[in-house]
């Protein structure tokens, strides 16, 4: 199953990373990510989970959330399905935007732990919902 994760994930940040309604992709498989060589001399793959940034700040990642239609807005991670959050204006909402940042979590991040799906249909949920939060 993480086979299936990891080669999931890949796709999603590297769709991401070319996208230009996207900020910037924390996803340490990507060959950019500083961290890249200590993972493929460690680890066999990045796993599911990755972070984005929607352009647009905070209004953008909640329109984001609020457009996805196949993936699942829900904090846990590791599910066989595709699943979404924005820390922002979920899991740390209580914190000021400097207590945010502080803590790495920016206005527009959205945190993805990429399921099981087949890909086509996680970038056509993806890239419809980029596209909702870039016309709001």
């Amino acid at each position: 199953r993480m086979e299936k994760h990891n080669e999931n994930a890949l796709a999603v940040a590297a769709f991401l990373e070319n996208d230009p309604r996207v900020a910037y992709v924390n996803y340490p498989g990507l060959t950019s990510h500083p961290q890249h060589a200590l993972l493929r001399a460690q680890m066999s793959g990045a796993s599911g989970l990755l972070a984005f940034g929607v352009k647009g700040g905070l209004s953008a990642g909640v329109q984001f959330i609020e457009a996805a239609q196949m993936m699942s807005h829900l904090v846990n991670i590791g599910d066989t399905r595709t699943l979404i959050s924005h820390p922002a204006s979920t899991t740390h909402r209580q914190l000021d935007e400097a207590q945010q940042i502080a803590a790495g979590v920016h206005p527009d991040m959205v945190r993805i732990s990429v399921g099981l799906e087949h890909i086509d249909d996680i970038l056509w949920d993806i890239d419809q919902a980029l596209s909702a939060a870039n016309t709001a």
